[in-house]
C-alpha cells in the first residue's frame, strides 16, 4: 500500500491514528525510562563522592584524636644467648657467634575492665563517633617452664626482662600508662625499633623470678580512640567487662559477649575467652618479630588465617604463618549500622522501579480519562522524580535521613501532583495520582527499615502492584481508545 498516493486527509487521519495509538505510547515511556537510568546512574557517582568526602574528613578528626583503638594483653619477653657457628668448625671460638634472641611468655590470666565514654565530634557539615576511655588490665603469668625451652639457664638474662604492652595509636593516649609489677610502681617507654611485637610498643624492665609462681601486673591507662575498640585475648584465660553510654554498639569479632544489656541508653557487655582458639603457643623462643597485624578497615580483615588451632608447649613462633589480624579480637563498634549515605544509596536503587510504576499509571490515566499527555510532559515528570534522589541527599547531611526523606518525597509528590492538574484539568486525577506515588514513596520507605525481611516484602509488594494493574487493564477497551478522538 502506498502512503503518498492517499488524499492528504488520509494522510492526516493515518498519522494521527499513529500518533495516538496506545501501543507506541507504551514503547515511547518504555525508551524514556531506559534513558532516565543515566542520570540515575550519575547520582549514584554523586552519592559515593559525597561519602568518600565524609570518610576523607572522619580521617582526619580520627588522625587527630585516635584511630580505632586495639589493646592486647602483655607480654613478657626474657633476653637470652645464643650461640651460633659461622662454619662447619664448631670447635674454633673464632667461628662462633652469639646472637640475642627472646623467651617469650603469655599471661595465665587477664581481666579487663573498661569504661568508654563515646561522643559525636564534628567537622563542618560531617561528624564522627570518637570516644575516651578508662582501662584496666590486671592479671598472673605463671612459672616459666624452663624445662620446655630448651635454653641453657646460664644463657638467660632474667634481669634483662622486659613487660611489652601493645596498643594501636599512641596519639589517644591521655597520660602515661601505670603499670603495678609485684607491687612496685612502674611507668612504661615506647620502644619504636627493638620488640616490635605490636604496631605501637610500650616496654617496662622489671625484675623477674625465675622460680617465683605467680608474678602479677596491673596496667592502667587513659586512651581516646574513634569508631571502635578492639582486644586482643592473648591469655590462657581472658575475662573482659565494658560498660558505656552507648545506645546501640555492635559485637563483633573472635567471640560474642555471655552477657550483655543494651535495653537502656548505657551498655554493658562481658566476654569470658579461654586460649583453645588462640593461634599463639603459651610460650616461644625466637626473634622479636610482630604478632599482629591491624587491619584500620575492620570489614576486610585477613580472612587467609582462619586456622585457629591451640598450640602448647616450645614452638618458635613463624610470623608469616601465625600473625594474629582482625579476626582474632574483640571489637565493640561505636558506628550506626547504616549512614544517610548508604541509605541514600539503597533508596536510589529502586528509582526505575518507582519511574516505571508512575509513567504506567500515567498512561493508565491517559486511557481513563482520555487525556492526552505529551511526551515532553513525561519527560519533565521523570526529571522531577530523578531530582527526588539529589534532594533526599542534599537535606540527609543536614537534618537526616528520615526527615529528608519525608520533605523530599512530599515536595516531589506536591510538584508532581500540581503538574498533572494543569495537564489534566481534572483535581480527582491529580489526587489519585499523588496518592499513588506516595504510595510508592512509603513503600520504598518501609523497605528501608524492614532490612532483613525487605526481599520478600518487596517482591509481595510488587506482585500485589502487578495484580492491580492487570485487573484494571482488563476494565479498559484499548482498540476503543485507539480509534477515538481523545482531548488534546
Amino acid at each position: 500500500m502506498d502512503y503518498n498516493n492517499l488524499p492528504p486527509t488520509a494522510q492526516s487521519a493515518f498519522f494521527e491514528k499513529i500518533s495516538n495509538s496506545t501501543v507506541l505510547k507504551l514503547f515511547v515511556i518504555f525508551f524514556l525510562s531506559l534513558i532516565l537510568l543515566i542520570p540515575l546512574a550519575l547520582i549514584s557517582d554523586l552519592i559515593e563522592e559525597r561519602k568518600n568526602r565524609e570518610q576523607e574528613v572522619s580521617d582526619g578528626i580520627t588522625l587527630n584524636w585516635g584511630k580505632d583503638q586495639v589493646i592486647s594483653s602483655p607480654v613478657l619477653a626474657i633476653p637470652y644467648r645464643e650461640t651460633i657457628p659461622l662454619s662447619a668448625d664448631k670447635a674454633e671460638k673464632s667461628n662462633l657467634r652469639e646472637e640475642l634472641k627472646w623467651i617469650f611468655v603469655l599471661p595465665k590470666t587477664s581481666n579487663i575492665a573498661t569504661d568508654i565514654t563515646p561522643q559525636h565530634l564534628a567537622r563542618g557539615i560531617y561528624n564522627t563517633v570518637v570516644y575516651n576511655s578508662n582501662i584496666t588490665l590486671e592479671g598472673s603469668f605463671d612459672k616459666i617452664s624452663l624445662e620446655k625451652l630448651e635454653v641453657p639457664h646460664e644463657q638467660i638474662d632474667w634481669k634483662g626482662s622486659k613487660l611489652i604492652f601493645g596498643i594501636q595509636d599512641f596519639k589517644g593516649l591521655g597520660k602515661r600508662p601505670s603499670l603495678n609489677w609485684d607491687g612496685n610502681e612502674l611507668t612504661f617507654d615506647p620502644d619504636f625499633n627493638n620488640l616490635k611485637l605490636f604496631t605501637q610498643n610500650l616496654v617496662c624492665p622489671i625484675s623477674l623470678d625465675p622460680q617465683k609462681t605467680d608474678n602479677r601486673f596491673k596496667i592502667k591507662l587513659n586512651l581516646k580512640g574513634s569508631k571502635s575498640l578492639n582486644f586482643l585475648p592473648l591469655s590462657d584465660q581472658t575475662n573482659i567487662q565494658a560498660k558505656g553510654n552507648w545506645a546501640n554498639p555492635s559485637f563483633t569479632g573472635a567471640f560474642l559477649p555471655s552477657k550483655r544489656n543494651t535495653e537502656t541508653s548505657n551498655f554493658s557487655a562481658s566476654w569470658e575467652i579461654p586460649s583453645f582458639s588462640r593461634k599463639l603457643p603459651q610460650q616461644w623462643t625466637g626473634d622479636a618479630r610482630p604478632i599482629y597485624q591491624f587491619d584500620n578497615n575492620l570489614e576486610n580483615g585477613n580472612e587467609g588465617n582462619e586456622q585457629k588451632a591451640a598450640q602448647t608447649g616450645t614452638t618458635t613462633l613463624a610470623a608469616a604463618n601465625n600473625l594474629l589480624d582482625n579476626t582474632d579480637m574483640i571489637t565493640i563498634n561505636f558506628l550506626p549500622d547504616i549512614n544517610n549515605y548508604q541509605k541514600t544509596t539503597r533508596v536510589a536503587k529502586y528509582g526505575i522501579l518507582v519511574i516505571i510504576l508512575t509513567f504506567t499509571s500515567l498512561l493508565f490515566t491517559e486511557v481513563i480519562k482520555k487525556k492526552r499527555i505529551h511526551i515532553i510532559q513525561y519527560i519533565l515528570i521523570g526529571a522531577a522524580m530523578v531530582l527526588f534522589y539529589t534532594l533526599l541527599l542534599a537535606l540527609s547531611e543536614h537534618i537526616g535521613f528520615n526527615l529528608a526523606y519525608l520533605t523530599a518525597s512530599v515536595a516531589t509528590v506536591m510538584l508532581i501532583g500540581s503538574f498533572i492538574k494543569s495537564i489534566t484539568k481534572d483535581q480527582k486525577s491529580a489526587l489519585l495520582l499523588s496518592s499513588i506515588l506516595a504510595l510508592f514513596y512509603l513503600f520504598i520507605y518501609i523497605l528501608m527499615q524492614l532490612r532483613d525481611y525487605s526481599l520478600i516484602a518487596g517482591t509481595i509488594g510488587i506482585f500485589i502492584i502487578l495484580a492491580i494493574l492487570m485487573r484494571v487493564s482488563t476494565k479498559i477497551n484499548w482498540y476503543q481508545f485507539d480509534n477515538s478522538h481523545v482531548d488534546q
